[in-house]
């Protein structure tokens, strides 16, 4: 019944709406401050594996393997990912364009901060952000470019738009 509401209903896309927006105002300011200042992930990473140790670590020791043996060895990959997919979830979500991936995007990132031990926002986000991909579409319905971008790529129209014969869910 929730989710059904979260899919169909216009009311419920106006409050994804407000969860979009602040979702896509957090990332781009974080990822704006990343793009424009001097971003090194090096110290971030380094301290997420330290967390790995101990009786209880804050970081399992799967992840700080993949963090020692791919993204440190790899920073400068992620000194630029980091930072663009921020800046570019962010944009997306304020925009309502690409909101469904954009926000996988997003909670894929939120997942890589707390696998690495980060807490701060992060699950804020990440539960508003399954709001997002629960309803799909109606997450940017209304309010948002993917009414009128998505039609064109997949050769719909508005109307099939608002009758739940949309291709993507």
């Amino acid at each position: 019944m929730f989710i059904k509401f979260l899919r169909e209903k216009k009311s419920a896309s106006f409050i994804l709406t407000i969860f979009r927006l602040y979702l896509g105002y957090t990332w781009a300011i974080a990822g704006y401050e990343k793009v424009t200042g001097k971003f090194d992930a090096t110290g971030f990473l380094h301290g997420a594996v330290s967390k790995a140790t101990g009786e209880h670590p804050a970081v399992q020791t799967w992840w700080a393997d993949f963090l020692t043996h791919v993204a440190i060895p790899n920073v400068e990959f992620f000194n630029f990912i980091v930072p663009w997919g921020e800046l570019l979830v962010g944009l997306a979500l304020l925009l309502g364009i690409f909101t469904t991936f954009s926000a996988l995007m997003g909670a894929i990132m939120n997942f890589a901060f707390l696998f690495s031990g980060t807490v701060s926002t992060n699950p804020q986000m990440l539960l508003l952000t399954i709001f997002i991909l629960v309803a799909g579409r109606n997450a940017s319905r209304w309010i948002g470019l993917d009414r009128w971008v998505l039609p064109k790529l997949f050769n719909t129209n508005k109307d099939s738009l608002n009758n739940n014969e949309y291709p993507l869910h």
